[in-house]
Formats: structure tokens, sequence, C-alpha cells
């Protein structure tokens, strides 16, 4: 059974006198509390032991975290526990983001700025790779006997045609986020704070940008805006990079999210949330214009020298 969280927190010398805890809601992998103590307000999260199975290393995004942190980007890093998982940081002030946030499109330009300062950041500790991340799901599915969803290895030359087009011209690797739903972005009102360091690591900005946008559910015209903002000019190219790295984000999440349908207790409909991300991709790559986007991401960048990089 879980530790109760007063118990938990018992635990901890600075939450040990009164103080109000406040369930927070979110949160897919973990349970989230708000703390308030001594005049002091910190966000509380414990985390599922089992989440290690889903590529999810403690020690790593403690680490980024408080690089993320020390960079201004995100909230400071207090405390950790490794048992239960739990990472303790300062609260934010703000409004939580939502897809339907996102989508309006009138913080493209922030959210862009947002990414920007983080991957100016200190390179964090380990590399994420989305097709690596891909391979490792599917053995897990495999050892669990966890069905796939029709079809589902039909499409492995589809992707490898996509990790054909990437690899043509690599991008740099910064430290990134890597798993940007939009509740993962705050706005206190003057600039936007990224939170839940759980999948960062080294990768390509193009990636973040994708995956972002496939989350929030951005259309190819509000994903060529989003690059436009943080590349610093309009790029056929590199909005093709980064749909594609979108594709490839939604097809490796199928995985995580039919592995957590059966491993994680949280009352949430974890496979209808993958199968969102599925149609989407199969929807995507049976369109005449995926040929035009393997081209655009194949091709070499035709804007301006890339602002600020």
């Amino acid at each position: 059974m879980p530790e109760p969280i007063d118990a938990l927190l018992d635990r901890i010398p600075r939450f040990d006198r009164p103080r109000s805890v406040t369930l927070l809601t979110g949160g897919l992998t973990n349970t989230n509390y708000r703390v308030d103590v001594d005049g002091q307000v910190y966000v509380v999260r414990v985390s599922t032991p089992d989440s290690t199975l889903l590529a999810i290393d403690r020690d790593n995004e403690d680490h980024n975290a408080r690089l993320a942190a020390q960079s201004g980007i995100a909230p400071p890093v207090f405390e950790r526990l490794v048992d239960p998982p739990t990472l303790i940081v300062g609260f934010v002030p703000s409004e939580t983001l939502s897809a339907h946030t996102v989508r309006r499109g009138d913080r493209l330009d922030r959210i862009a700025a947002a990414l920007r300062h983080l991957h100016a950041g200190a390179p964090f500790r380990n590399r994420f790779d989305m097709f690596d991340i891909g391979r490792r799901y599917l053995a897990i599915c495999d050892e669990m006997g966890v069905s796939l969803p029709d079809r589902y290895l039909d499409h492995h030359d589809t992707v490898r045609r996509i990790d054909a087009a990437l690899g043509l011209h690599p991008e740099v690797l910064v430290p990134c986020h890597n798993d940007l739903l939009a509740e993962n972005l705050l706005d206190d009102g003057e600039r936007i704070w990224i939170i839940d360091f759980e999948y960062s690591g080294n990768n390509e900005p193009s990636f973040e940008l994708g995956n972002l946008a496939a989350e929030s559910q951005l259309d190819a015209t509000q994903l060529a805006e989003l690059c436009a903002h943080y590349w610093g000019h309009p790029s056929a190219h590199r909005a093709a990079r980064a749909e594609l790295w979108g594709l490839v984000a939604r097809y490796g999440w199928v995985l995580w999210a039919v592995i957590s349908a059966e491993i994680n207790p949280l009352d949430f409909d974890f496979a209808a949330w993958g199968m969102e991300k599925y149609d989407a991709f199969e929807a995507a790559v049976a369109a005449p214009r995926f040929e035009r986007l393997l081209a655009d991401a194949g091709g070499a960048d035709s804007g301006h020298a890339d602002s600020g990089r």
C-alpha cells in the first residue's frame, strides 16, 4: 500500500510542523500535492516505483531538474526521497496551460522563447532517443504479453523511412524536456515555466517542437509558426523535421500507453489516450503530404542562418 502523504511528510524535517496539504490534479506517473508551511509553498511529487518500466530514471530526472532550475526556466528543487520516489520543488503561482490554450496560438512565441531558454542551458545527463525508447517499450510489451494496436508492427518500414530522412541533417543536441504535454507549461503572466523533467535528456530541438505540437494537436500551420518563432525564420525544412519527429513520438508513446494501462493504478483511460495518438499517426503517414514531409526534411534548410544558435 502507498504510504499516506502525512506519514511521508512527517519524515521530512522541513514539513515536520503545522502545514496545509492539498491534492493537485494532473500527473500520469505521479501524485502531486501542494504543501504550505511557514509561509512557503512547495509541490511534492510522489511517483510509483514501477514507473522505471516506462524508461524513467529518477536520478536523471533529479539531476536535470536541478540544472533547469539553475537556468531559471524551472522551479527550484529542494529535496528528493528515494523511497518512495519523491521530488520536492517550488510552487509557481501561474496558469497551467492546456492543449486548448496552446492551440489558441497566442502564446506560441513565448513558448518558443521558453524552449530556447531551456535548450541554451548546460547539457543534461543522458541522451534521449525516441527510436531507442520505442524499441525498449516494444521489448517490454513482448515480455508482458501486451497486445499491440492493429497493424502497429506493419509501420516499421515507414518509421525507418522517417529515421533515414531525419538522419540526413542531424541537429546539434541540446538539453530537452522531451515530454511537453501542455500541462508541463506554466504561465505566470510574464513568462513560461517548464516542469516535470522525467524524460529529460539531450536531444534535437526539432523533437521538442514536434512532440509539443503533437501533444497539443497543433495543425501544420501552427507548427510552422512555432518553428519560425524558435529558429528565427520560416523554414519548410525545419517544420518538416519537427512534424516527422512528432510522428515518431506518437508512435512510441502509443506503447507507453499500452504498458501504462497494465501497470498504472491511476483512474485514467490510458488505452484510449494511446489510441488517439495511434489514429493520428496512421492518418498522417497515409496522407499524400507525408512524402513531401520526407523530402523537405531530407533537403537542406533554405531559410536564413539560425537565429541565436
